[in-house]
């Protein structure tokens, strides 16, 4: 008969070879999630040719589809919309997909509304009407349908128009580098960098007065609002901002570098190229890369940094260049 010891020693080897496969599977958890959030490398500004001439449009329809596959693809694949672990238990990167998401929107918006319209009666791109919605579906649908599948539609739009862009046919397709269609964009992303500037200022407490019914006597508002506002992002959401930033940043980063090249001669007769290449350098300095593994938030001028101001700072001082930039673009 078997006696206690030789019935325990089973046991002990089965409890011992579970436990090896919860630290393995938790170690493989932890080097994914590491794998996964790390943010994307910046890529070049593709452009097409006709012949030995740049087809204008080109850079910012390719920085788009880019921006779009690159959500898609980058490691890990999209990730937002994922219910089972470890994405499902990340937050930062989802907030950078939201981020660069909004951009993208925006870029879609702009191409359907302002860059492929001549004037305000002229027919909008049946490619450009279609592709436009599928971005703005919801970015955390896992099923019936996927948020994936409802942007791969949208790039697939985006293609169609990049064809007839490329093609012969003047009667296809055509992009309008205008600085009008140029300064309707730039309007939208002035408030954009403004609002992603406040949140981040939220970081730490704040005041700040109400200037909504600024410059306009007869203006007025729904409800009445306080004169002063006390502000301040708890503090398990500062990252998710951060991030989000760091994202929209990302992606406005491209889309700048490709208006340089489909604006250049607009640019060039406002005497705008240096207000650009300002925008530019303020994006490229807030995507540097972060060497601590959390978000630090410090008070400001206390010992610790803070990650969001310095965000911020960028953030503020490329917005100040957008608004400059839009001025000289609506100059006759």
């Amino acid at each position: 008969m078997p006696s206690l010891r030789d019935r325990f020693v089973p046991w002990v080897a089965l409890s011992r070879l579970a436990s090896g496969i919860v630290l393995l599977l938790l170690l493989i958890m932890l080097i994914t999630t590491f794998v996964v959030s790390n943010e994307p490398e910046s890529f070049k500004v593709k452009v097409d040719q006709r012949g030995e001439e740049i087809v204008i449009g080109s850079a910012s329809v390719n920085t788009a589809i880019t921006i779009g596959e690159t959500l898609l693809e980058k490691t890990g694949g999209y990730i937002s919309n994922d219910v089972l672990p470890p994405f499902s238990l990340l937050d930062d990167m989802p907030n950078w997909e939201f981020g660069a998401l909004v951009a993208l929107r925006d870029q879609a918006a702009a191409l359907r509304n302002h860059y492929a319209r001549s004037q305000s009666q002229s027919v909008e791109d049946a490619d450009l009407a279609r592709a436009e919605p599928q971005f703005n579906f919801q970015n955390d649908s896992w099923m019936l349908p996927a948020s994936e599948s409802e942007y791969r539609t949208g790039l697939a739009h985006l293609r169609a128009y990049r064809k007839r862009l490329l093609d012969d046919d003047d009667s296809n397709a055509q992009f309008f580098a205008r600085a009008d269609n140029l300064a309707s964009w730039l309007q939208v992303v002035e408030k954009r960098l403004g609002s992603l500037s406040q949140r981040l200022s939220g970081s730490v407490d704040q005041i700040r007065s109400h200037s909504n019914l600024a410059n306009d006597p007869a203006a007025r508002q729904s409800a009445p609002a306080q004169g002063v506002a006390f502000t301040q992002t708890p503090w398990l959401e500062v990252d998710d901002i951060f991030y989000e930033a760091r994202g929209h940043v990302w992606a406005l980063l491209h889309l700048f570098r490709a208006v340089e090249i489909d604006f250049q001669s607009s640019l060039e007769r406002k005497n705008a190229i240096a207000s650009l290449q300002q925008i530019i350098r303020e994006l490229e300095e807030a995507q540097r890369p972060v060497s601590s593994p959390m978000v630090l938030n410090g008070s400001g001028f206390g010992w610790v940094s803070n990650y969001s101001l310095t965000m911020a700072n960028y953030i503020s001082r490329a917005n100040a260049a957008v608004i400059d930039l839009r001025a000289l673009m609506a100059r006759g």
